[in-house]
Formats: structure tokens, C-alpha cells, sequence
């Protein structure tokens, strides 16, 4: 990372720090470039304006969500192991962030800003959309995903995790009488099930 890079990269930390605990609207750019050890005409470099660094906090916050994600699209798994792949990543992205302690990126924003925590959740929300509509349309070429079903995958998968990020965040896996680690083994071989081409004898 070259030291633009650094310094770019610092910004936003210290952005993002005071966005959650202070407000944007109560965050000006001297907060920042006192935060920072930065002059604000090192500030006024990178970004034009404080509504400019809220965007690019934004974009970074969504893409760490996604990260995981982008990675087993982008990897040489055949279809149906990268699909897998993908559902255990996505799984694993809701029960990292319960797990982590309050003071992470993520979950800070769930308990300290939720119009913030709404804006990286669409943005991810749409990131994520992109990269399954990717990975379903190679499975689909190689003709292991079968192109109706598949059709129908990023609707049910969206409304699917919704609901599981929603009932794991407030504890209510109980009344299903399952665990959250049976839904998420029952989850993850109902989708590939459905969509995958089974072989005719």
C-alpha cells in the first residue's frame, strides 16, 4: 500500500470513528483533521467534502461485507462447490458480526446508527445481488445449474437471509424448535438442491 493509500485509508478510520460516536451532522472536517494528525489541507487532497468521506465509508463498510463473498466468486471452484462456498460465507458474515464486540466496524453501526447501518445494507444488499447473479449464470453455462430454478435463486436467497440475519440478531431461533446451525445446514442443501441438474440414470 503506497502512502497515499495510508493516509486515504487512515482518513477514513477516523471518520468512520466519529461518524458513529459523534454524528455526521456533529462531525466537521477540522474534527477529522485533528483526529487524524492530518491539516485539513492534507484532508482536502483526498476528498472534496465531508459528505464525499460519509460516501467512501459507506463503500468501504459495504465492501468488507461482501469481501468473503467476492472471493468465492472469483475463485476456480467448479459451480456447485462455489455456491456452497458462497452460503457458508454468507452464514458466516451474520455470525462474525454477532460475535464481535461492540466496538467493531459493523456492529457499531447496528447499535449506534441505524440510517448509516440501512445505507451499507443496501449497498452490500445490491454488491451481493450482482455477485450471485455472476456465480448463477456460470453454473448455468457449464450446465450444472438448472436455468429456471437458478432464475429464481437471488429473489429467494435475499428474503431467505433477511430473515435468518433478522432472527439471529434478536435470539429467536428457539420457537422453529432448530438451531442455527440446523437452519443453516437445512438452508444450504435446500438452495444447492433445487438449482443443481441432478444426473438421469
Amino acid at each position: 500500500m503506497t502512502m497515499a493509500s495510508k493516509t486515504r485509508e487512515r482518513l477514513l478510520d477516523v471518520a468512520r470513528q466519529l461518524f458513529a460516536s459523534n454524528g455526521v451532522e456533529r462531525t466537521t472536517m477540522n474534527d477529522i483533521a485533528t483526529a487524524s494528525d492530518k491539516g485539513r489541507r492534507t484532508i482536502y487532497t483526498y476528498f472534496k467534502n465531508k459528505k464525499e468521506i460519509y460516501e467512501a465509508v459507506i463503500e468501504r463498510e459495504s465492501e468488507a461485507i461482501v469481501l468473503k463473498l467476492r472471493a468465492v466468486v472469483t475463485s476456480d471452484l467448479p459451480p456447485d462447490e462455489k455456491l456452497r462456498s458462497f452460503l457458508e460465507a454468507r452464514f458466516d458474515i451474520v455470525e462474525e458480526t454477532i460475535k464481535a464486540s461492540a466496538t467493531s466496524q459493523i456492529l457499531s453501526y447496528i447499535t449506534l446508527d441505524y440510517k448509516r447501518l440501512e445505507r451499507i445494507r443496501t449497498l452490500a444488499v445490491a454488491k451481493e445481488q450482482i455477485l450471485i447473479s455472476t456465480m448463477i449464470r456460470e453454473g448455468v453455462a457449464k450446465g450444472v445449474f438448472d436455468p429456471v430454478q437458478s432464475a429464481l435463486l437471488p429473489g429467494v436467497y435475499q428474503m431467505i437471509f433477511q430473515g435468518f440475519d433478522y432472527c439471529h440478531l434478536q435470539g429467536m431461533f428457539s420457537q422453529f424448535n432448530m438451531t442455527a446451525e440446523e437452519i443453516r445446514s437445512s438452508v444450504i442443501d435446500f438452495l444447492i438442491n433445487t438449482i443443481i441438474i441432478k444426473p438421469t440414470l
